[in-house]
């Protein structure tokens, strides 16, 4: 007996007991394996899942991230010539001063004023492609020098908006608008509204990216010049240019989410010169690429990202051409002209 307990009261208990013991082990041993079969088969549907529609490629990978901090920006390898993305050593050209740079085409240069369309204040112009062959197009827009308030549309097929912007500039005489639109996919029209009054006309004119000459020639030199950073949903990016830069170029893209953001050319504190509102539905099929003149001296690029946390967007703001060093003595004060 254990300390006074009756010799009977402890057998019969041990005997009822061991039955009960037996069979939870043996529920538990059989629970044990089925979990162990699920397990193994849920690692084999993962295996399976992952190497089914895979097929390997002979061709090294590159494991770099293609959202890093100042990653060469590129266009999406959909259309011949265009260069991989994801390739960090693509050669670039050199731009500006020094031996060997590329002096890159004005805007200016490319404004022909036989073939401008005037919009009067309140009126809508469409353009359409005779081809669909052009896959990209640079918009420019310019008054009299009065203020210019306008919306730009890219519509493909019926009520279908991939991209759309809204557009003011102080004076459209010294800050000539001008801007990239991607134009993939076939059908597509390009429409300009000009939302201001009847007093406010303005004229646009549209050149197409034939890879030859004209604009083929400006916007290689515009993808070559583009590095970017990334700028995060709600964040803010300012640059401010030194007083010898004439004009600026400034990209912006996503890796394929949508892109909402606002674009600001301010010249002091609060004084801005151009706004750009800008809403992408793919940014990295329809990227975003303006140039922003800057003439005189304070100039500041600030880029806000509209979008949410979920929704960053890679952003460059480059110089794109020099001011003449002539014309920079003679405006300050070397010379005083009769």
């Amino acid at each position: 007996t254990l300390h006074g307990t009756h010799p009977s009261l402890f057998l019969a208990g041990k005997s009822e007991g061991t039955p009960k013991l037996q069979a939870n082990s043996a529920a538990h041993t059989k629970e044990m394996k089925f979990r162990g079969r699920v397990l193994a088969l849920c690692v084999f549907y993962k295996v399976w899942e992952a190497t089914a529609f895979i097929t390997e490629s002979s061709q090294p990978h590159d494991t770099a991230l293609a959202s890093t901090r100042n990653a060469v920006f590129s266009r999406p390898q959909t259309r011949p010539g265009i260069s991989d993305p994801m390739n960090r050593d693509l050669p670039r050209r050199s731009y500006g001063a020094g031996p060997g740079a590329i002096a890159p085409i004005g805007i200016d240069q490319m404004w022909d004023t036989s073939s401008a369309v005037t919009a009067q204040g309140g009126s809508l112009r469409t353009w359409s492609f005779a081809t669909p062959a052009i896959d990209r197009v640079l918009v420019m827009m310019r008054t009299d020098g009065r203020p210019l308030n306008a919306d730009i549309e890219l519509w493909q097929g019926p009520d279908n908006t991939p991209q759309k912007m809204r557009v003011y500039v102080e004076d459209g005489m010294e800050r000539m608008f001008s801007a990239v639109i991607d134009t993939p996919g076939g059908e597509n029209s390009i429409a300009i509204r000009n939302t201001a009054t009847l007093e406010f006309p303005l004229a646009a004119q549209l050149e197409a990216d034939l890879g030859n000459d004209g604009l083929g020639v400006i916007s290689q030199g515009m993808f070559d010049m583009i590095v970017g950073r990334i700028v995060q949903g709600g964040a803010v990016y300012t640059k401010p240019f030194a007083p010898d830069v004439a004009s600026v170029l400034v990209s912006m893209s996503t890796e394929g989410r949508p892109l909402n953001a606002r674009v600001e050319l301010l010249q002091g504190p609060n004084n801005v010169k151009q706004i750009i509102d800008l809403y992408t539905e793919n940014g990295l099929e329809r990227p975003f690429t303006c140039i922003f003149p800057a003439p005189g001296s304070g100039n500041v690029v600030r880029i806000v990202n509209t979008a949410t946390l979920e929704f960053p967007l890679i952003a460059s703001v480059e110089p794109y051409t020099m001011k003449d060093p002539r014309d920079q003595m003679i405006n300050g004060g070397f010379f005083i002209l009769g």
